[in-house]
């Protein structure tokens, strides 16, 4: 009878363990699947279209709000630390927010580049030029809140004339140059399917005529980082897609001006493409049944790249 007993109490046990087992691999399962939903489109409130510069500032508020509220790169604590497709995808996204408020403080919101820079605008750069990876003292969420804050202050500032946001082509292009920069140093990470090939010609150094000495870049990427790579170039696409909307909107009297609306729309078009999700990020030769998902990704990006540099083009000189 003691036997059984025991053998009862060791069953219940070896049960007791197995369920907690199973409630934590479902728990970090839930947490994991959670924590990796892209975000979806956005899709901006009421507009005052009078005021140019109000869907350019609105669209990189929402791309802030969604950093903030669920950032994941400076995560230290175990589940979501073993996550990587989402960090790299929302480094992406950072990339861009950035580098559309660095040229909002240098060039949207001044007539001249001698014109004193916009506080808010100003404040809003310098919080998000804060270290994404830091966790605490400060931590990157505080500074993207900040952020956000500033450029609410901005957005009103603009609605009461306070605050300026010029839409001109040289603006454009200026913004545009960076995005071009931004996708050529993507579209290099990107390559990585020709295993035969240890280096090639940095992208963004490809153009006109050869150069004397080329800038050469490392292709030979590990297996490790091409998950990473892919995320975090769809981070990019995806935030640059939103910017473009809010460009088509901010500045659709010079489009109009220069014949370039549907071009705009091509570029929409293409980045839309880059938004897929393979269910596993595969680097296949091109031989193989496996499909090379980066080279996939590449060549939509690429051929977006090539069209954001027809456009610059048709604004100098349309």
């Amino acid at each position: 009878m003691k036997e059984i007993s025991k053998a009862k109490k060791g069953r219940k046990k070896g049960l007791a363990v197995t369920a907690i087992f199973l409630a934590l691999v479902i728990f970090v399962v839930t947490v994991m699947v959670m924590n990796s939903v892209k975000p979806d489109r956005i899709t901006l409130g009421k507009l005052d279209r009078n005021v140019k510069g109000t869907a350019f500032i609105r669209t990189n508020q929402v791309l802030i709000k969604q950093l903030h509220d669920n950032w994941l790169p400076n995560d230290l604590f175990w589940p979501t630390v073993l996550l990587d497709n989402m960090p790299n995808f929302q480094i992406g996204e950072l990339e861009v927010v950035r580098y559309n408020t660095r040229v909002l403080r240098d060039n949207l919101s001044r007539m001249r580049t001698t014109d004193r820079l916009d506080p808010s605008a100003e404040a809003a750069f310098t919080s998000l030029s804060n270290d994404p990876y830091k966790w605490w003292f400060p931590s990157a969420e505080s500074k993207w809140k900040l952020a956000y804050k500033s450029l609410d202050v901005f957005y009103q500032d603009l609605l009461e004339k306070k605050s300026n946001f010029y839409p001109r082509a040289d603006n454009l292009v200026e913004l545009l140059n960076q995005y071009a920069s931004l996708m050529g140093g993507v579209n290099t990470r990107l390559i990585n399917a020709p295993r035969d090939m240890k280096r090639a010609l940095a992208v963004e150094d490809e153009p006109k005529g050869t150069p004397k000495d080329p800038k050469m870049v490392d292709i030979n990427i590990p297996w490790f980082q091409i998950d990473n790579n892919f995320y975090y170039a769809q981070g990019v696409a995806y935030a640059l897609h939103e910017s473009f909307m809010a460009i088509r909107i901010d500045f659709i009297d010079v489009l109009k001006d220069k014949n370039s609306v549907k071009l705009v729309d091509k570029i929409l078009e293409n980045l839309r493409r880059c938004y897929f999700e393979p269910l596993i990020v595969f680097n296949g030769k091109p031989e193989s049944v496996f499909a090379n998902h980066s080279l996939n990704l590449s060549g939509v990006f690429n051929d977006t790249r090539q069209k954001v540099n027809s456009l610059i083009v048709a604004l100098k000189q349309g």
